[in-house]
């Protein structure tokens, strides 16, 4: 892998059919691939849909685009998206471009555990209670490691029990047991919830309370992925602007994000702008990431960025992420949805690990890719041409006439879909 090459010149120039075939000649995908890739009808049969949620009556489609020039860890990735929202990956690769201009990302991860909580109530003494549980804690490991076999072959399972008192609560004490599980290349949320069903009678026996709740966390503050960046200064010229006022902006974008949480929210947004796409292609779970990297943005008490922006010795332009990633490359929708199987088979990552890596490095991109253009033009010039499009479209545009229409507003500044329809019927004619 380390002979391929991300960075692919006039990709967004080509039509679809000519894009998925430089992604098959990148990574070797076979004609099936390409078809899961590609989307529309039959990839995701509805038969097959019927199985995965409840009350299925169809499918849904959404974009699915590629995001390019990604370098990580000396390694080139070409990065499935799937997103509805104009320039996120058309951003996430610049940003990419100019980060390898700075060598590329480095990431990293820490081993993939997780929490699952049994909540204990009516739990007389509970610091002498929690003293039984801990000296019993090889028996709940035995017990909760039972449930799954495959784990346990493969260097994970439950590895350690822990025990939380909280002497008040709205419904009054309560103790909480938790279960800390190295879930491999799983999310491992079925694990985990089996365990702590598992172990909750046991629990009430040496208690003598009773067993409510019995759930993972998806605060997994504990499976952890880092990404780190360098640019150079001169990378990031503008239109005109130099790059030293382009880094001075972003440095100012990224102050405002540390210290108020209303610029912080929209600033961990843009960051999961890059995060998400990449989650739902691989078909993870991407509202357990959003949970629990919004609650790890919070962890100080106060809400700020997830991201942290430096001007190094040289200069250059320093960007991190660390942040919960809680993802996996078996179980669930990665091992039904066929395009799901695609793209991780077009990111080539072998560990859930890996997976995690590449996305913080999507999120850090796209990051960057907000900040440069609200120091720069501001968000909107380039998100408006291509939002231009999507106007054109819903006023009636088909074909060429769509860029057109869509060239014509962006050129009189006038995006509006009253516009569209009079340059519609005016282009019709």
């Amino acid at each position: 892998m380390g002979t391929k090459n991300s960075r692919l010149q006039g990709f967004y120039q080509l039509n679809p059919f000519e894009r998925l075939q430089m992604v098959k000649s990148f990574d070797g995908l076979v004609d099936e691939d390409l078809k899961a890739l590609h989307g529309g009808h039959g990839v995701l049969s509805i038969e097959r849909a019927d199985k995965m949620i409840e009350n299925v009556v169809g499918t849904y489609n959404l974009p699915l685009g590629i995001a390019t020039n990604f370098r990580i860890n000396g390694q080139d990735y070409l990065i499935p998206m799937v997103v509805e929202e104009p320039s996120i990956v058309a951003g996430a690769s610049y940003a990419a471009r100019m980060v390898r201009a700075g060598g590329g990302f480095s990431a990293d991860s820490t081993d993939p555990v997780m929490i699952g909580q049994v909540q204990l109530v009516h739990v007389a003494a509970p610091h002498s209670v929690r003293h039984d549980i801990l000296a019993r804690k090889q028996q709940i490991l035995t017990l909760a490691n039972a449930q799954s076999r495959s784990l346990i072959t493969l260097g994970g399972g439950a590895k350690d029990v822990e025990v939380h008192i909280f002497p008040t609560s709205p419904m009054g004490p309560m103790l909480v047991v938790h279960l800390v599980v190295d879930c491999r290349d799983a999310m491992g949320a079925n694990a985990i919830n089996s365990m702590c069903e598992a172990i909750a009678p046991l629990l009430e026996e040496i208690s003598g309370g009773r067993a409510y709740l019995r759930i993972l966390s998806n605060l997994s503050d504990r499976r952890l992925a880092r990404a780190r960046c360098v640019v150079p200064v001169a990378a990031l010229e503008r239109d005109g602007l130099s790059g030293e006022a382009v880094a001075e902006g972003i440095m100012w974008a990224y102050a405002f994000a540390a210290v108020d949480p209303y610029r912080a929210t929209t600033h961990n947004k843009g960051i999961m702008n890059g995060i998400d796409p990449v989650i739902v292609a691989t078909g993870n779970d991407w509202r357990a990431i959003e949970a629990g990297a919004h609650a790890y943005a919070s962890r100080s008490g106060t809400y700020t960025s997830l991201s942290t922006w430096e001007r190094d010795a040289d200069g250059n332009l320093v960007g991190t992420l660390e942040m919960p990633m809680a993802v996996g490359i078996v179980g669930g929708a990665t091992k039904v949805h066929p395009a799901a199987q695609a793209a991780l088979k077009l990111l080539h990552v072998t560990s859930a690990n890996d997976l995690a890596e590449v996305c913080v490095c999507a999120g850090l991109a796209s990051n960057l890719a907000a900040m440069r253009a609200l120091a720069t033009e501001g968000i909107q010039q380039g998100h408006m041409g291509l939002h231009a499009r999507q106007i054109a479209m819903a006023a009636g545009a088909h074909g060429h006439l769509v860029d057109e229409v869509a060239r014509r507003m962006v050129q009189e500044r006038n995006i509006k879909p009253a516009r569209a329809e009079e340059l519609v019927a005016e282009l019709h004619h």
